[in-house]
């Protein structure tokens, strides 16, 4: 038990520290974790509003809410996946001059991710009263849930990813492509009610276009997914990360080494 605690006590200390040199030396600080989404979104709005919300011929009239809260989701999907890739790379110092579990320097970068995504929730949370909204409270049941799914998604990338970007430094670059790949192939800034059904379909076996769609039509619509797409989705998350675990443990044995 004492062993688990000391664990724990590690991560969480590798996430403060992470956490606190992202903007130490910066003039705005932690603002920084609010700003880049929020200058982000305020660009999309502005450009794409007019196209998927036109203003007087039936819009969607929670536009701007559903964005944002996609483009908050879809960054701390982002940018703990990039986070968690490099942690092992970045802490080559830990991994190669003391002994330290592996998995617990990954951990401790999505838990980085996490801390920003906690800030930004303040942002959404802001934007719903501003707007004078309040969602039902199964859908910010199945917010919390879904939020604790791209968890869970970014920590099983980076239990996969991390040791063989170790191996293979051309991953990251990869990597970067794929995301914005991923980006437009997500429902954010547009509905997904636009695209042709079978399309639809195609792009919803994608876990993060799933978690944006159905978050985007719970928290302002009240249209939640069927219950078998519910299980279907999670027990795919459950699977995925159960063969991350796997790998993790046959890739990670020469990480040291290999660094």
């Amino acid at each position: 038990m004492r062993k688990h605690e000391n664990y724990r006590e590690l991560v969480w200390v590798l996430a403060k520290t992470d956490f606190k040199l992202r903007y130490h030396g910066s003039v705005l600080g932690y603002v920084w974790a609010l700003l880049k989404p929020l200058l982000m979104f305020a660009i999309l709005n502005f450009v794409f509003s007019s196209i998927f919300n036109p203003r007087g011929s039936g819009g969607n009239e929670y536009y701007t809410l559903q964005l944002l809260t996609a483009i908050i989701m879809f960054n701390f999907f982002s940018e703990g996946t990039m986070a968690s890739m490099s942690s092992l790379l970045n802490k080559s110092q830990l991994v190669t001059k003391i002994y330290i579990p592996r998995w617990t320097i990954i951990v401790a970068s999505t838990l980085n991710s996490a801390l920003v995504y906690a800030m930004n929730l303040v942002v959404i949370i802001a934007f719903f009263a501003w707007y004078q909204f309040l969602p039902s409270f199964a859908a910010v049941v199945m917010f919390i849930l879904f939020s604790l799914s791209i968890y869970a998604i970014v920590l099983a990338f980076g239990l996969l990813m991390a040791p063989l970007y170790v191996r293979l430094r051309d991953l990251i670059l990869v990597w970067e492509v794929v995301l914005t790949i991923l980006f437009y192939a997500t429902p954010i800034i547009y509905p997904l009610q636009m695209l042709p059904l079978y399309i639809q379909q195609v792009l919803l076996a994608n876990p993060m276009a799933f978690i944006i769609h159905f978050t985007k039509e719970s928290l302002t619509t009240g249209h939640f997914a069927e219950s078998w797409q519910y299980s279907a989705f999670f027990a795919v998350l459950v699977a995925g990360f159960g063969l991350s675990v796997l790998a993790y443990r046959k890739f990670s044995v020469n990480v040291a080494e290999e660094i």
